[in-house]
């Protein structure tokens, strides 16, 4: 299974690239993981919110086939520990999903086609963090389920 994080603009703190860049070099060693970045053109950042979000969501759905599974990382999202995390990936891998696509919104969050097109709605936690860390937590997380389904022990009990 490939799994593919999609993120609106680049990560711009060196600290969290850091880690980020970390978690992607261990998760490699379980799974096919790539990062995307989506640049929006500065000219959409002076639109209303709305506009904003319909035009990040062109470029959002451009990335993914009918048969890609879309999960959005969303504060509505359903939350999970990190063991309920790793029996909902290990699901999508039983189920033979190719693409799993995993998607941090943009500062306004997603359109309503967005939302429609999703398969999950996931949420890191209730509390509210920059998109920006929301990376590094997510990487870390992907990281953490793969090692409790392969039962190794980053992972403590």
């Amino acid at each position: 299974m490939k799994v593919i994080l999609l993120q609106i603009d680049k990560t711009q703190d060196s600290y969290l690239i850091e880690g980020i860049e970390n978690y992607t070099k261990r998760i490699k060693n379980y799974t096919d993981f790539n990062i995307v970045t989506i640049n929006v053109p500065k000219a959409v950042r002076q639109r209303s919110h709305g506009e904003q979000k319909a035009a990040e969501a062109k470029l959002i759905l451009s990335h993914l086939l009918p048969e890609d599974t879309l999960v959005l990382l969303d504060e509505k999202g359903k939350g999970y520990s990190s063991v309920d995390f790793a029996k909902f990936i290990s699901q999508k891998q039983n189920a033979s999903v190719k693409q799993l696509f995993f998607v941090i919104g943009g500062p306004f969050g997603f359109d309503e086609q967005i939302y429609k097109r999703a398969n999950a709605t996931v949420a890191l936690s209730q509390m509210t963090f920059s998109h920006q860390m929301v990376r590094l937590f997510f990487t870390e997380q992907l990281y953490r389920a793969f090692t409790i389904i392969k039962g190794e022990k980053y992972h403590h009990v």
